[in-house]
């Protein structure tokens, strides 16, 4: 089953903040829309906001080597970007770019940081927040080095479903490549092979998620994975 749909706004991490003080923290935040492929972040370089996004999300990339990434890691309304700063460091390890447009909660570095010293409730989610990813972080570097494309393909597809809450999405066999790390041709032949078994439709770069519970048996086991340990993690 795919996350919960939220309701417009809102961010699940935001949500498990206790009430009374979920209403000073909103008010220092201010609602942005973020725009396709836009970069928040570059590695190494400050980070000056933090985000929580509603119905947008943003692919986590490492550099490979200069003008090649691969992404480690999607967050959408599940997450927040800026997680170093919980760890005292202002830094960021990886580029963020907007993978798909929408609205996010965006708040000030500096004032995130105040917030946090004065409440050690949001210290507390926030903690359990950044064990999760760094078990996604190496959870992606394992499937990685091990999985075949076709699974990888799936697994990531699940991803942004789950994050985008809709069956249909935009994204071009270039994009996907990028995201997978892998040649054109072999997106190519492995969006084929999910639409021949009639999981997706592809075409022109609009994918439709047709059979998710086939798309989820044709994925490897890095998104039940990811799933479990954000369940048992964040409750």
């Amino acid at each position: 089953m795919p996350f919960p749909s939220p309701s417009a706004g809102t961010n699940r991490l935001l949500g498990a903040m206790p009430h009374k003080d979920r209403p000073r923290f909103l008010a220092a935040c201010e609602s942005v829309e973020l725009k396709f492929a836009e970069i928040l972040a570059e590695p190494g370089t400050r980070i000056r906001h933090v985000y929580f996004p509603t119905t947008s999300f943003i692919s986590l990339l490492a550099s490979v080597d200069e003008g090649t990434h691969l992404e480690v890691g999607l967050i959408g309304d599940e997450g927040m970007f800026g997680v170093a700063l919980i760890l005292g460091v202002d830094i960021s390890p990886l580029q963020a770019m907007v993978q798909g447009a929408g609205t996010a909660l965006r708040m000030d570095a500096a004032l995130f940081m105040r917030a946090l010293e004065r409440n050690p409730a949001l210290q507390d989610v926030l903690k359990h927040y950044l064990y999760v990813q760094i078990c996604q972080l190496a959870q992606t570097s394992i499937c990685t080095r091990f999985h075949v494309v076709e699974a990888r393909l799936a697994r990531w597809l699940l991803m942004t479903q789950d994050r985008a809450h809709s069956n249909a999405f935009h994204v071009t066999q270039e994009f996907l490549a990028y995201m997978l790390g892998v040649r054109r041709v072999g997106v190519t032949k492995a969006a084929s092979s999910l639409q021949d078994h009639k999981l997706i439709s592809y075409r022109r770069g609009d994918i439709t998620i047709l059979d998710r519970g086939g798309l989820e048996a044709v994925s490897c086991s890095c998104y039940e994975a990811d799933r479990t340990v954000y369940t048992q993690v964040m409750r």
